[in-house]
């Protein structure tokens, strides 16, 4: 197998170079173009592929515009042996500033492949196909299923993509790995509460301030909860490591009418981080008592708390082992360096996964860090060497569960 993976470098160059020049931004979310690209590029390995596009009503309710789910299935021997997906996801972040290369460019240079997505998560798209070449070729004595499962809502949340995939029945699986770096294997990671806050008030002059209700004295007030909360959440440690702290941060404010009115409306988008410990639809409501708390009646004011996003932690379950041990063993014949479980303080779809009872953890291709990557920043790029060994242990790793 390896020296399979190897003889197709050059392919899986080219397949990961012709995925990051094909812009799949979310936001704005039209992602269904690049689906069909990916789809056919794969075709042409003699795969069959499913397109599942999701209901364009259900799309728009998750603020994208177009979504197409693919599957990749295949069988080997009688099929009797264990379902496993894998799990990337095509869309990504907008470029931003700051880039001395091309952004959609897939420039390779310096032993890197350089472009929007080539970390977070092209680059397993070309991971895990061409880790599933390379034991379609050298199949003998398997049993079970190999499933990719191709997603494009993950800077979304993950709701229209494998979540709805689960939810739908399109797929059933045993064990799950998700999108990752060479250098870990990630068994748990932290969940997200986006929460809108709007303070309602009433407008009036500012020369006669008290006519109104001023709702960004209001917000004010939150602001202090806020903020009083955040070094509260600072003192809480969760027992995982690699978690660290929950934390809680106002990332936009928006309000007021002009200069010289009392201000009517102020509306603040909340970030609230949640360790493994916690449970999201707890913390929404302990979260929405504090902010509806913190503003004194006397003001006359309305506060409206608004869920936009809730996404549990990832949680490591027992049944991860096998998936734990296998990934740790190839990896440390591949890269020479031992391979650990760890956990992170983001969140990502594996958590989808792992919330529908599927044994799930984090491994592809990338480097010992997201920061390291320049994932979400300028000059993202993924190794050659790492993606390589990632492809290699993958196909190893599946060829250890299905023997």
């Amino acid at each position: 197998m390896d020296a399979a993976i190897e003889g197709r470098f050059d392919e899986q160059v080219a397949f990961l170079q012709k995925l990051v020049q094909a812009p799949s931004d979310n936001p704005a979310g039209d992602t269904a173009a690049h689906a069909e690209l990916s789809a056919k590029l794969i075709e042409a390995y003699g795969f069959d592929v499913e397109r599942l596009p999701v209901p364009e009503p259900f799309v728009r309710q998750h603020g994208m515009i177009s979504a197409c789910n693919l599957i990749v299935r295949h069988c080997f021997g009688d099929g009797q042996g264990p379902v496993i997906a894998l799990n990337a996801h095509g869309d990504v972040v907008p470029p931003g500033e700051g880039w001395t290369k091309d952004p959609y460019g897939g420039e390779v240079q310096g032993g890197a492949l350089y472009g929007r997505g080539a970390a977070v998560s092209k680059s397993d798209f070309a991971t895990y196909l061409f880790a599933l070449l390379a034991l379609r070729d050298n199949g003998d004595g398997l049993n079970g299923t190999v499933e990719l499962h191709l997603t494009y809502d993950e800077e979304a949340g993950g709701f229209i993509g494998p979540k709805w995939l689960l939810e739908q029945g399109h797929c059933q699986p045993d064990l799950a790995i998700a999108a990752g770096f060479s250098y870990a294997i990630t068994t748990a990671h932290n969940g997200c509460l986006h929460m809108e806050v709007i303070v309602r008030g009433k407008q009036a002059h500012a020369a006669m301030p008290e006519s109104g209700a001023d709702a960004l004295e209001g917000a004010s007030y939150i602001l202090g909860a806020v903020y009083a909360e955040r070094k509260r959440l600072a003192r809480v440690h969760s027992p995982v490591a690699g978690i660290g702290s929950p934390t809680i941060t106002v990332g936009l404010i928006s309000g007021g009418i002009n200069t010289n009115v009392v201000p009517d409306r102020v509306c603040m988008r909340i970030d609230r981080r949640l360790v493994p410990e916690e449970h999201g639809e707890q913390i929404e409501a302990s979260l929405e008592e504090l902010l509806q708390r913190a503003v004194p009646p006397s003001l006359g004011l309305e506060v409206e708390c608004r869920r936009i996003m809730l996404a549990e932690p990832l949680r490591a379950l027992s049944g991860a082992q096998p998936l734990v041990e296998a990934l740790s063993n190839n990896a440390r014949d591949v890269l020479g360096v031992d391979v650990q479980p760890n956990a992170v303080p983001l969140y990502t779809d594996a958590r989808h996964y792992a919330g529908a009872g599927v044994p799930t953890v984090l491994y592809g291709a990338g480097p010992r860090s997201i920061l390291e990557a320049g994932a979400h920043g300028a000059d993202e790029h993924v190794e050659l060497a790492d993606l390589m060994a990632a492809t290699k242990v993958i196909a190893r790793t599946l060829r250890d569960l299905l023997a």
